[in-house]
């Protein structure tokens, strides 16, 4: 039987698994435009933001499937609520979101650590890192409704480092209400990940755990750092992320299997 070189290359695709990657790859893109057109037309994010946000979501499918694109669409919708929530009175106080959506460097921020430990789990075939993006995700969330959340209901917030009395919005006020919204958001994110699929339901435990005390960790550099400038709120919201991923990765290694 004579083969031409495009059937060498036919088989070559099959037996290195290709095919089904490229599959997945179309309705990864397919996926990624979709969502990133609506969360643009939702002005949750930038056009810049829009940009990032798809690189986002097309690593986080072909890495991980459908389910961390659900868990993708659970930090989206849940953000976006929260930085809409008693808007009005977050413009009186200047700690508002700006009305064209977040940028390229805020979802980055908040989303970057997360897709990297889906990739890792691709490429290293250890489902510990889908916990670490489920709680990386889950601390994402947690931060942004925990500080909405208390600008949108609280008049003053305590400062985490010192127990001081300070305005709502300030860098490292915490509020009651704030914590415990932020909480909830990080179980819902952790839910939804055990959910899909992605992570056992035993570890859920776990990526809430690591992703409140990821946001208290981002409370603790707000008013050490960035009140001084020394970082900025990219920067927190980046090594908040990390610190959730690499608490998650150290309690699921160690006694979570």
């Amino acid at each position: 039987m004579r083969i031409f070189p495009g059937s060498w290359l036919a088989l070559l695709s099959i037996q290195l698994g290709t095919e089904p990657f490229l599959r997945r790859a179309a309705v990864a893109l397919v996926i990624t435009l979709l969502f990133a057109s609506t969360a643009r037309w939702m002005r949750g994010v930038s056009r810049s933001g829009a940009w990032a946000g798809a690189a986002v979501t097309f690593a986080l499918y072909v890495s991980a499937g459908l389910g961390a694109f659900a868990a993708l669409v659970s930090v989206f919708l849940l953000a976006f609520g929260a930085t809409r929530f008693g808007y009005s009175r977050k413009q009186r106080l200047g700690t508002a979101e700006t009305r064209d959506g977040r940028s390229w460097s805020q979802v980055l921020a908040n989303l970057g650590v997360g897709t990297a430990a889906a990739f890792l789990s691709k490429i290293r075939g250890d489902a510990v890192f889908l916990l670490a993006m489920a709680a990386a995700f889950a601390e994402a969330v947690a931060d942004t409704v925990s500080s909405e959340y208390g600008q949108a209901r609280s008049r003053s917030a305590r400062l985490i480092t010192t127990g001081e009395t300070v305005p709502a919005g300030t860098d490292g006020g915490v509020t009651l209400g704030g914590t415990g919204a932020g909480a909830l958001g990080a179980f819902i994110v952790s839910a939804v990940c055990a959910v899909t699929g992605l992570i056992p339901w035993k570890w859920t435990a776990i990526a809430m755990f690591a992703a409140i005390f990821g946001m208290l960790i981002d409370s603790v550099l707000g008013a050490s750092f960035e009140q001084r400038k020394i970082l900025d709120n990219d920067r927190v919201n980046f090594l908040g992320t990390l610190t959730a991923a690499v608490v998650a990765v150290a309690l699921g290694s160690g006694f979570g299997r």
